[in-house]
Parts: C-alpha cells; sequence; structure tokens
C-alpha cells in the first residue's frame, strides 16, 4: 500500500521513560525495521528483518484511528520510534494528527535526515556511542539537526555504558552546545521479545549503581549543563515491553 508504514506496535497509554519528555503521559507508536545493529539493542523485534512477520502495514488514518482508541478520543503526546522511524513516511501522520491536536516526539539515531522533522514538536536525537558498535555519520547528524528548524524542539540523549561512551557523549555534546543534552543510564539487559528472548526481570540494584556512577563522574567533572536519567520504566516494569 503506497504510504502506508511499517509498525511493529502501538501501545500506551503509559510515560514516557527517557529523556526530555520523561514522565509525560504518551501513546508510543512504534516503526518496523532499522539501519543500525546496535550490540545492546533493546527492541530487535522491530529491528531485524526476521521479525518482519510481525510488522504491519498501516494507513495514517488507521494509525492515528488506533491512537485515539488508546487515548479515549484525548489529544496526546504521540512517541515515534523504532527501530528507526526516520525510514518511515511519516510526514501524512504527524500533519493528519497535529490538525486533531495531537503533540509528536521521534526519537532516531540521527543517520537520516527528513524534511518533516521540521514538523515535529520534539526530535531527539540519540546518536550510537562506541559500546553499540555503530559508527556516527557525522554530517548525516549535522543534517539531523539543520533538518529541526526553529519550531521543533531538539534534544540529543546519549546512552552510556562505559567510560568510552562517556567520552563520546562529551564528543557529542561539544559538537553541539546549542542543544540540550541528556545523558541515559544503558540497559544491559534486553527487553523480552515474542520468541521468549531477554528477561522480564530487571537488575534494579546494577542499573541503580550504574546511575550513581554516571551522576558521580558529572559532578566530578563539572557538567552542570547536562541531565542525567534513569530508564524510568525499566524501573517500574522491568524488561517487558508494550509499557
Amino acid at each position: 500500500m503506497k504510504g502506508s508504514i511499517r509498525i511493529s506496535e502501538i501501545f500506551g497509554p503509559t510515560v514516557q521513560g527517557e529523556g526530555p519528555l520523561i514522565g509525560r503521559p504518551t501513546v508510543f507508536v512504534r516503526t518496523g525495521g532499522c539501519d543500525y545493529r546496535c550490540s545492546w539493542c533493546d527492541t530487535l523485534y522491530a529491528v531485524l528483518p526476521e521479525f518482519r512477520g510481525d510488522w504491519t502495514l498501516m494507513t495514517p488514518t488507521a494509525i492515528l484511528t488506533e491512537v485515539e482508541r488508546l487515548s479515549r478520543s484525548s489529544r496526546v503526546l504521540v512517541s515515534l520510534s523504532g527501530g528507526n522511524p526516520a525510514l518511515q513516511p511519516l510526514a501524512p501522520l504527524i500533519e493528519q494528527g497535529r490538525q486533531k491536536g495531537h503533540t509528536f516526539a521521534l526519537e532516531t539515531q540521527g543517520s537520516v535526515s527528513q524534511p518533516w522533522f521540521a514538523a515535529l514538536d520534539w526530535l531527539i536525537l540519540s546518536p550510537k556511542p562506541p559500546s553499540s558498535g555503530m559508527a556516527t555519520n557525522w554530517q548525516a547528524l549535522d543534517d539531523c539537526v539543520a533538518a529541526a528548524k526553529s519550531e521543533t524542539q531538539c534534544v540529543v540523549k546519549v546512552a552510556v555504558f562505559d567510560d568510552g561512551d562517556y567520552r563520546y557523549a562529551q564528543l557529542v555534546a561539544n559538537r553541539y552546545p546549542a542543544l540540550p543534552l541528556y545523558l541515559q543510564v544503558g540497559n544491559p539487559a534486553p527487553l523480552i521479545t515474542h520468541a521468549g528472548a531477554g528477561s522480564e526481570e530487571a537488575d534494579i540494584d546494577e542499573l541503580m549503581r550504574r546511575f550513581r556512577w554516571l551522576v558521580d563522574k558529572v559532578a566530578a567533572d563539572g557538567w552542570f549543563t547536562a541531565t542525567v536519567l534513569p530508564q524510568l520504566h525499566v524501573l517500574a516494569w522491568g524488561n517487558i515491553r508494550g509499557v
């Protein structure tokens, strides 16, 4: 179907667990397909082609119908995630949804820029650090920042698992000094998938140890413009998808 969007799942309302909108009631629209293969990816069911059979081609109208069913026709924050949602033709969905009063935030690694980034309320760029095993295309990331324009709130979020990731986050902050930067504690345990991979139980003690480690590094360095966050949804529900 021309103009259709590959959807892995639509769920909510729940709260956003990461980044600048943490704690905000949200309906998630997760697209299928990604151009990255991060070593610690927690949404492989929305990335790997072997899960393609679980994805559904949906029109923008059908997606909005499901969003409004979940939100009971109330205006809501819609988080577009993946995979990499920048690979999908999302412009009509954003246009139709904003006409109905919904707010749109998109999270992407910044590998593909789209002109319709300028129609978003929030663009959350999450370039992947060295622990992911992926290399950053800095020109592509620059293009994503430029595509956001003045009406879109653009921020950067970096997952931090180790010292190398922390240094990478500092490099990102120096490259984009005008953008708010969020440091996200890395979660080494993948979300449970339909195929049964992963564990529903999260090691909360380990996650909080990592959080304290990251806070201590930021404080010791006097990096007072960064915001340090855990994954709120993991602390609340563990490694269960769809919450």
